[in-house]
């Protein structure tokens, strides 16, 4: 599932990094950058957004914003950066975060690197480290984007697989995306 996010996202986006914690040899092969979170603890997805902007912030030259995605969502739309991109209109302070259906994906993100330091403050300040919490506190939009058809079945581009009937559904979804 890891090999589809990435494929899914490597035409998007000029660098690729890839956020994890614990045993990082399981990613020994992925070929780019492994980050871990700056912050002692699971302090979840925005901790995340905090290492990924710490990393392009290391960057020459550094780039205005990053993009987040769930390695757990293996059908995100190919055109995800570009529509983040039209909804930000050119802005280097606005968060932009993906919606489908009504529902936001607040993992899916396009996250102005200039805002890493508000990001830092915020979680220092906190006690809770919510991406909607941090989010609502800035320029935010949302990207819409639709329900994908395939083979007669209604998929929500943002499908995540967490159990073992998820994964089973996303196989299914993938091969009739093939054929």
């Amino acid at each position: 599932m890891l090999q589809r996010v990435i494929d899914r996202l490597k035409p998007q986006v000029g660098e690729v990094a890839l956020n994890a914690n614990g045993d990082l040899s399981r990613f020994s092969g992925v070929g780019f950058p492994i980050i871990t979170d700056p912050i002692d603890g699971f302090a979840g997805p925005l901790a995340g957004v905090l290492s990924g902007m710490n990393w392009a912030a290391s960057l020459a030259p550094t780039p205005t914003h990053i993009v987040t995605v769930a390695s757990d969502t293996p059908f995100f739309p190919r055109d995800l950066v570009s529509v983040f991109s039209d909804v930000n209109e050119g802005s280097t302070d606005r968060i932009v975060l993906a919606r489908s259906d009504g529902n936001r994906h607040p993992v899916f993100g396009f996250w102005p690197v200039a805002l890493r330091y508000d990001l830092v403050k915020f979680m220092a300040d906190t006690d809770t480290f919510k991406v909607m919490a941090f989010a609502n506190n800035h320029d935010l939009r949302f990207a819409d984007f639709p329900l994908a058809q395939i083979n007669g079945l209604e998929v929500d581009p943002f499908f995540n697989a967490n159990t073992p009937d998820d994964i089973e559904t996303a196989e299914r979804i993938a091969t009739e995306t093939i054929s």
